[in-house]
Order: structure tokens, then C-alpha cells, then sequence
């Protein structure tokens, strides 16, 4: 299923042909005159004391190698995307790297040494199958889209204290467990294969969650500690029953909601049964309730509740 999701954070455009898995790619190491091609930006040494470049790039360059930047320990800003890197282990001695993407190579894991300073990471587009070894401190958003991720439970050995926003779209996820983030604000899950949901109870500052085109049926993993959660989108997956959406009445702050292609969507007075159960949502579907359907969604509380 590849429908995408417009508008979400990171989205520049699908990712190119991948080489076929196993080929080894040619060797291309990083050169002298691609390094110097590739450095900008002069900024001042942590000291200091002295000038370096904090800034290197080098796209479409089918680079197999990188350790020549080793030495540049000065750098805070790196680019290595749409390369055919494979090991990411010269970067370990940037200490200062407050940036990096590498996304469209040809990693298969996340893992590198704890960088106490990095606080944007974009491996999108490799072939990442798990989410061990992401131990940066100050991390504040981590986007692994496109990837080949089965399980979120790596994520539970990390010290992801500051992590914000975390972007897995178009994994192989089939559960929400192992996302205990505490800081967390907006969660990309959309096109993966989750039916279960659990572990949400540790996502109190959770604000936004994508799950379109997923394969949930119920609703379970909802509970009262999501006290942040102002947006969930549900597009596109196999929930029937209104039961079901009454299951977001514990959900205290939440404003819009998105169900189309969902079976319940189909039934008659589908708006105006979800907005019974849930009289404080704002939108649905990305439409705004009408002061006159708000108004016809209280009777019909009103009655149901003397009858019951």
C-alpha cells in the first residue's frame, strides 16, 4: 500500500530504486578534493579560540567510504545522502555533531557511538531492520522511514531523554510496544503492518499520532495517561464498530480525528454518532463540526442517557 501522507514532516519525495540486497557496491572512498568541495561554514571552535568548518555535504556521490572526516571533529552539520554507505563508524569522533542525514544508503543498522550533542538524525530510506544502539542523549527528533523495522523494543535500551518527534512510516511494524519515550510529542506510524496497540500508557506528552494504513480493529491501547493527545489519524484501517471510537472517550484532550476508509465510516450518521461519543471533538475527517450537528448530537446523548 503506498498512498503516503502529505504534509508530514520530512516528506521530499519516494525513495530511488534500491541496488538489489546483497550487491556489493563498488568502493568509492571520499577524496580530498570531494572534502574540500563539500566543507562550509566557518564557525568558532568549542574553545573558542579558533575557526573550523562545521559544515560538510556530500549527496549523489555513491560514496562507500567516509573516513577521511575523522579529523574534522569540529563538524556540527553533515549531509551524506543518497550515498552507498554501509558503516557510519568515522563519524564517532564528531563530537560536536548537533545534525545528521544520511538517508537513501545502504545501512542496515541504526547503532553508532553515543554523540553527547546530536539532536536531529535522519536515516530514511536504508534497510535498518531494528532500533538497537540509538543512545544519543539530546536527541530531539529521529526519522527512520522507509526502513525494514519489525519491532520498536530496541528503542527501550537507549537513553532517549529529549527525543520529540519520531518519524517510522513505511516500516514492517506489527506492534506499538517498546515506545517508552516520556518526551515525546509527534509519532509517525502510518503504512506499516501494526494491529496491536500497546506500551501507549508512556506517551503522556504525546500530542500528534499518525496510524493511517495500518491493519488496527480495536482500540485497546488507548488509555487516560495520553492526557496530551490532540490529533490521531486512523485513515485506512479495519475498525467496524462505534464501540470501538467509544473507546477514545478516555483520550481527555483530544480534538480532531481521522476515520475515513475505516468500515465504520460507511455507516449511516457516521459524523453524528461519532461526535456522541466524543462531544469534544473539534474536527473529523478534517472537517469542522457545524454548531447544528453539535447541536442535534446533544439530544440524541441527552435520550440515550435518560433510557439508559
Amino acid at each position: 500500500m503506498e498512498r503516503g501522507e502529505r504534509g508530514l514532516p520530512g516528506e521530499e519525495g519516494e525513495q530511488e530504486e534500491e541496488e538489489e540486497e546483497g550487491q556489493v557496491p563498488a568502493p568509492r572512498p571520499l577524496t580530498e578534493a570531494a572534502l574540500r568541495e563539500g566543507l562550509s561554514l566557518l564557525g568558532k571552535t568549542g574553545d573558542g579560540l579558533a575557526h573550523a568548518y562545521v559544515k560538510f555535504e556530500a549527496k549523489y556521490k555513491d560514496l562507500t567510504d567516509i573516513s577521511l572526516l575523522k579529523c574534522f571533529i569540529h563538524l556540527r552539520y553533515v549531509d551524506l545522502s543518497e550515498n552507498k554507505l554501509q558503516d557510519l563508524s568515522p563519524l564517532n569522533s564528531l563530537t560536536h555533531l548537533l545534525w545528521l542525514k544520511v538517508d537513501g544508503n545502504l545501512l542496515t543498522s541504526a547503532c553508532m557511538q553515543e554523540l553527547p550533542y546530536l539532536q536531529i538524525i535522519s536515516f530514511a530510506h536504508n534497510r535498518i531492520k531494528d532500533m538497537e544502539g540509538i543512545t544519543h542523549p539530546r536527541l530531539a527528533n529521529l526519522s527512520l522511514k522507509g526502513n525494514k523495522i519489525e519491532t520498536a523494543l530496541g528503542l527501550s535500551h537507549g537513553r532517549l531523554f529529549s527525543l520529540q518527534i519520531l518519524e517510522l512510516r513505511r516500516n514492517k511494524l506489527e506492534s506499538t510496544a517498546g515506545l517508552s519515550l516520556p518526551m515525546l510529542k509527534s509519532l509517525y506510524l502510518a503504512q506499516n503492518a501494526i494491529w496491536s496497540l500497546e506500551g501507549l500508557e508512556e506517551l503522556g506528552q504525546l500530542t500528534t499520532l499518525h496510524l493511517r494504513d495500518n491493519h488496527i480493529e480495536t482500540l485497546d491501547g488507548f488509555c487516560s495517561s495520553m492526557k496530551c493527545l490532540q490529533y490521531l489519524n486512523l485513515r485506512n484501517n479495519g475498525i467496524s464498530s462505534f464501540q470501538e471510537v467509544a473507546k477514545l472517550q478516555v483520550l481527555p484532550m483530544l480534538q480532531a480525528l481521522v476515520l475515513l476508509d475505516n468500515p465504520c465510516s460507511d455507516e449511516p450518521d457516521y459524523r453524528l454518532e461519532v461526535l456522541v461519543l466524543l462531544p469534544h471533538l473539534q474536527r473529523l475527517d478534517k472537517e469542522f463540526f457545524e454548531q447544528d450537528e453539535r447541536a442535534e448530537a446533544n439530544k440524541i446523548r441527552q435520550k440515550r442517557q435518560e433510557e439508559e
